[in-house]
């Protein structure tokens, strides 16, 4: 399988898994990655710049005396590559008589396989200028709907991104993948002299070439979006006080999904890993496969797999095959995010987390796509026979504490349920919950499953990786909403 790719010699990276072997390591994992593409960012239309950006490496990861090591280089020469290798065998050799408990790696069927996401128009065909066009078009389109608001505030970003990889380990993996993404970001202020203000942010991102931007149409979902929120700003009334059946949005319900189901049940996080940086987490490992935190509604599902997706991959970046991760099945604490390291101490089998946001990063264990399990039911059917409620379509603004527990959305696109329709517009409703009482609240799901884009970020340093999270419109049963001023 042994090649070049891109006009890298792969053979380096087996050398340098002979040489790690034969420094004493009994694992080596060696990752050639390339990340190129542009990006554009405009404001009310005028540009504000833009940019090309092209990083290629190689990482190393080894195991010594049961301690690992990383280090990564740009230096792609035999000698720069074998400094790196001497600095990971030196840091982990380094650190392994400190370690109480050696680290072990599961042992797992790993793939000798290439893929690639095929696009109808090719990244290198998108140019910055057909993205600057784009980005007047939006503000343009917007700035002729408003009527009596003004749109003083209207951010434009957009980027394409290819990723290249060739991960070789000792334990013979050989994965070669390329993944081009798309995405846009939209940032929107709406302001009114006597009420106030709303503030929406959009994004659109998934894997594929240019095609992506015909299938988004941003302009058109921005225009029905932005006539919708000036009516919410000039018309929406206060929530009620009393509790009312409350229908959360597929959009929450994603954000709610990645950071109440995703991130506490990441394993390194529950081992406390995480602690310092990104925060720990509510699960305890005896709590997997025993503790009930939903309705047997409460299905949420991670799945890598998933074509188009923001987070799609095949196989993670220690090489293994990926699948769908039931993370809570029928309201019960299922199924943790696993690399090697973590399901050995949990006594499991990796199911493929580990991910690294480019060739100078370790692999960590990180999310993919997250989404809470849709039924067959019509969003016509799940409002029905509601005499009063609320439907919180977006956001405009979240917070969730450390552990994953306690958290609060605040509602942007809203409306009033009344007698099983829709009727007007609801001022900033909030939705206050602790985990467990949002999934035990669950008590019906339509079938409308949407994703949204988004950048994770974990780690230290910091990791940023693209995914997707999502769902279907929920009912809650019986909620007290909170209203801002």
């Amino acid at each position: 399988m042994e090649g070049s790719w891109l006009g890298f010699d792969e053979g380096l990276l087996t050398w340098l898994i002979d040489e790690g072997t034969a420094s004493g390591a009994s694992y080596v994992e060696t990752r050639y990655q390339r990340d190129h593409g542009i990006t554009v960012a405009l404001r009310n239309g005028r540009v504000l710049g833009l940019a090309s950006f092209s990083e290629e490496g190689v990482g190393i990861r080894v195991l010594v005396n049961g301690s690992l090591g990383f280090a990564a280089t740009n230096d792609l020469s035999r000698e720069g590559l074998r400094e790196a290798l001497t600095k990971a065998v030196g840091r982990a050799r380094s650190m392994a008589s400190l370690r109480r408990v050696p680290i072990q790696f599961t042992d797992e069927r790993v793939g000798r396989a290439s893929y690639e996401v095929l696009t109808r128009i090719r990244l290198e065909e998108v140019t910055a200028e057909s993205l600057i066009d784009l980005g007047k078009e939006v503000h343009g389109t917007l700035l002729k709907l408003v009527n009596e608001v003004k749109l003083p505030v209207c951010t434009f970003e957009a980027g394409t991104r290819m990723q290249e990889k060739v991960v070789v380990t000792s334990e013979g993996a050989y994965v070669r993948s390329r993944v081009p993404r798309m995405s846009i970001g939209v940032n929107l202020v709406l302001t009114h002299p006597q009420k106030g203000t709303l503030q929406r942010v959009k994004d659109f991102a998934g894997s594929g070439g240019g095609e992506l931007l015909k299938e988004w149409s941003p302009a058109e979902v921005l225009a029905e979006e932005v006539k919708n929120l000036e009516m919410v700003l000039v018309k929406g009334v206060e929530p009620p006080k009393e509790p009312v059946d409350v229908v959360v949005g597929s959009e929450i319900v994603g954000l709610l999904v990645h950071e109440s189901a995703g991130h506490p049940m990441e394993a390194d996080r529950i081992l406390g890993r995480e602690a310092a940086q990104a925060g720990e987490s509510y699960v305890k490992p005896d709590m997997i496969g025993k503790f009930k935190v939903g309705s047997e509604l409460a299905t949420v599902i991670e799945d890598p797999t998933i074509p188009g997706s923001n987070g799609f991959y095949l196989y993670d970046d220690e090489g293994v095959p990926a699948r769908a991760r039931y993370l809570y099945k029928e309201g019960i604490i299922n199924e943790a995010l696993h690399n090697r390291h973590t399901a050995s101490i949990f006594g499991t089998r990796s199911n493929a987390a580990a991910r690294a946001m480019n060739y100078a990063s370790e692999p960590i264990v990180r999310m993919s796509n997250t989404y809470f399990k849709p039924s067959n039911m019509s969003f016509e059917e799940l409002i029905e026979d509601i005499s009063m409620g609320i439907f919180m379509k977006s956001y405009m603004e979240w917070n969730i504490d450390d552990i994953r527990w306690n958290q609060r959305y605040v509602g942007l696109e809203a409306y009033i349920i009344r007698s099983g329709e829709l009727a007007g517009p609801v001022r900033n409703p909030i939705l206050e919950v602790t985990t467990q009482g949002f999934y035990s609240n669950v008590v019906a799901v339509d079938k409308e499953l949407r994703f949204y884009p988004g950048t994770c970020g974990k780690g230290e340093p910091p990791q940023g990786v693209p995914v997707w999270f999502g769902g279907p419109n929920v009912r809650l049963s019986k909620i007290r909403l909170g209203v801002s001023a």
